[in-house]
């Protein structure tokens, strides 16, 4: 009988060691992903008040932020567009973007845990944390509407605001800024526990000798 033809993104023996990032490697990854980090809640990628981009390091922070709230995105939408193909119901297609948003990261999160690479793992819950934190102030724009106007949408285009149709839908509506202070707190603390284990797998206290 043939093995299934994905079996090999997911194996049950673990990868051998030299699949595994090196010290350095590891090292490296966690100062990137801590300056990320300050620099993140520094800027606050999400506030609703434009302002003029000042210094190098806000800059260079803008465009890595722009390329993984896009990429974030395009994943949002498709998973809308899995219910334009298959007949979801409403409920299930408007939910079905979140749900895609928040799966991505967390996919990418179990693959590298499966393959023992414990540095890819952390990367994919701290993009998870990213991705929580922009649904965190989607949820908080829940209240100025059912539509999103065509100026704040992805796609361009006039469009049924998410949160506001479930959370309706939900009859938690008039709870919507106590659910999005939760989502947010939960994305932080997603964020800087990614970081703090990247510190401890890359300065242990008793590192393993390296094998070539």
């Amino acid at each position: 009988m043939k093995a299934h033809r994905f079996s090999k993104l997911f194996p049950k023996k673990k990868e051998p060691e030299k699949h595994v990032p090196t010290r350095q490697a590891k090292q490296a990854v966690f100062l990137l992903f801590l300056v990320f980090l300050l620099l993140y809640f520094n800027y606050k990628p999400y506030n609703s008040v434009p302002h003029r981009i000042t210094g190098i390091t806000e800059y260079l922070f803008t465009i890595y932020q722009f390329v993984i709230s896009q990429t974030l995105g395009i994943i949002h939408e498709a998973g809308h567009g899995v219910c334009y193909v298959l007949p979801c119901p409403k409920f299930l297609m408007v939910l079905n973007g979140t749900l895609f948003q928040w799966l991505f990261p967390l996919g990418v999160a179990y693959y590298y845990k499966k393959r023992d690479n414990r540095t890819g793992f952390y990367i994919g819950l701290f993009i998870l944390g990213i991705s929580m934190d922009y649904t965190a102030w989607y949820m908080s724009t829940a209240l100025q509407g059912p539509i999103v106007p065509a100026s704040k949408s992805f796609l361009g285009v006039d469009g049924l605001h998410d949160f506001y149709y479930l959370f309706h839908a939900l009859g938690v509506l008039s709870y919507a800024s106590g659910i999005s202070m939760v989502t947010k707190l939960s994305a932080h603390l997603l964020m800087i526990g990614a970081v703090i284990a990247m510190f401890f797998d890359a300065f242990p206290n008793h590192p393993k000798k390296e094998t070539t």
